[in-house]
């Protein structure tokens, strides 16, 4: 079993290319273990060397209600209201810290993931109306 360290770009498509060649092996058998290895070192590569940033909030509950084959509608009994899984959903308002409680038990999202800053979407004003800011005390 002549199995090394995977330092380059070179050495991780070879080892790529060797487990695409043992992936339907015999398990028990030493090509097994060598395949085990294998995934072993590209595992230990990728982490390094091709890290890909976890999801943010947003990204992360529309990811977990596709692979559980969730509506918007299953979102109401962690985000409430129609409109208000609309704002979240769409990224007019934040999620506030019981909606990411109740989303980290009830759709097994990390609540790390879940409380991570995110960019919300640029609120628009009504067409022709004016801003009025008032002045404490009037």
């Amino acid at each position: 079993m002549d199995i090394k360290p995977i330092r380059s770009e070179a050495d991780y498509d070879a080892a790529l290319q060797e487990i695409e060649t043992l992936f339907d092996v015999e398990p028990g058998t030493a090509e097994a273990d060598r395949l085990e290895i294998l995934v072993m070192l590209v595992e230990a590569y990728e982490a390094h060397h091709h890290r890909i940033p976890p999801p943010d909030p947003i990204e992360a509950i529309e990811c977990e209600m596709e692979r559980l084959g969730q509506s918007r509608r299953d979102l109401e009994a962690y985000i409430g209201s129609r409109f208000r899984v609309s704002e979240i959903l769409n990224r007019r308002r934040p999620l506030t810290l019981p909606m990411i409680r109740r989303l980290a038990e009830g759709l097994r999202i990390p609540s790390e993931v879940l409380i991570k800053p995110y960019p919300l979407a640029a609120r628009a004003s009504p067409r022709g109306s004016r801003q009025v800011h008032l002045s404490p005390g009037a």
